[in-house]
């Protein structure tokens, strides 16, 4: 079984930055890529960003580029989230997610692609 445990939530103003951080473990061989995705209030849940590991090439959504940075320790399997410049609309839980199984299609960022997610953490972003 795998693990896939989220931290770092919590209650932000608009424009302010928050760092996420991921840990993953439990019995797998490979990680190909970890991911974050988000599901805001009446929304579907969405692809935020992703590291490949064997490379640690970067993939981000559009609404994100330029303000979220991914990153990734190899040694201890975590991926951090830092977001600066956070709106009121990026309000959300935020899903950490691991790739281990290899796929075909090579996607960074499709949901059904990732092989285990967290609990979620919750972001929210008020004045």
């Amino acid at each position: 079984q795998v693990q896939v445990v989220e931290s770092g939530g919590g209650l932000v103003q608009p424009g302010a930055s928050l760092r996420l951080s991921c840990a993953a473990s439990g019995r797998y061989f490979t990680t190909y890529t970890m991911g974050w995705f988000r599901r805001a209030p009446g929304k579907e849940r969405e692809f935020v960003a992703s590291i490949a590991w064997s490379d640690g090439r970067q993939y981000y959504s559009d609404a994100v580029k330029g303000r979220f940075t991914i990153s990734r320790d190899n040694a201890e399997n975590t991926v951090s989230l830092r977001m600066s410049s956070l709106k009121p609309d990026e309000t959300a839980v935020y899903y950490c997610a691991i790739q281990y199984r290899k796929y075909s299609s090579g996607s960074h960022s499709d949901q059904s692609e990732f092989d285990a997610w967290g609990q979620g953490t919750q972001v929210t972003v008020s004045s």
